[in-house]
């Protein structure tokens, strides 16, 4: 299985949208500044997250989100989300 998630500064606010086949351990490595984008913006929350099957659908879906650059989008996926956050 693979997710697509959104996760937010806890910072400024800031939205960051990615993939990954394990969320919780790819959420521990935002947090410790492991990526290049959000290593100045943490701590990072999870605010949303989709399961795919396969890697295909994964990506397809995570350059969908990104190209909404919509924060209102954006909100109204969280708000309307029934996941759990980590952390």
């Amino acid at each position: 299985m693979f997710s697509v998630y959104i996760i937010e500064s806890q910072l400024d606010g800031t939205f960051y949208i990615g993939y990954s086949k394990n969320i919780e351990k790819r959420l521990e490595g935002h947090n410790r500044g492991q990526s290049k984008f959000t290593k100045s913006k943490g701590p990072w929350k999870l605010v949303y997250s989709e399961s795919f099957e396969n890697k295909a659908d994964a990506l397809r879906r995570e350059r969908f989100l990104k190209r909404q650059k919509n924060r209102g989008f954006y909100l109204s996926l969280i708000q309307n989300w029934s996941g759990s956050s980590v952390g």
